[in-house]
């Protein structure tokens, strides 16, 4: 079963990475940049400022990214928000210690 891809708003396609591993590699910057600002966001507000592809499991790989950065201690979790359609997601921002590294980078 293959589950079809909603293009973006721009009306572009997002490609959708075929290994977890891979596509992790490829979006992790985008979400270190992100807890380096000390904003807090949506995993969503990311994927669409940086245009990020899917994951090869999007309905599960999202959350399991963002379990990952929280448990490496890149990210905590803030808040809720809701999305367009009214669903309830957590919002995250970048730990102390994301931050730091962020202005040391800079």
């Amino acid at each position: 079963m293959t589950s079809s891809i909603q293009p973006a708003l721009d009306g572009s396609i997002p490609v959708q990475e075929k290994n977890f591993e891979t596509w992790v590699s490829q979006v992790r910057p985008a979400f270190e940049r992100a807890a380096a600002t000390g904003r807090e966001f949506a995993s969503w507000h990311i994927k669409v400022d940086a245009k990020l592809p899917e994951p090869p499991n999007p309905k599960s790989q999202w959350g399991a990214l963002m379990h990952r950065l929280s448990e490496e201690g890149l990210i905590e979790a803030v808040s809720f928000t809701t999305t367009r359609d009214g669903s309830g997601v957590r919002t995250w921002r970048g730990t102390r210690t994301a931050r730091a590294q962020g202005s040391a980078a800079a």
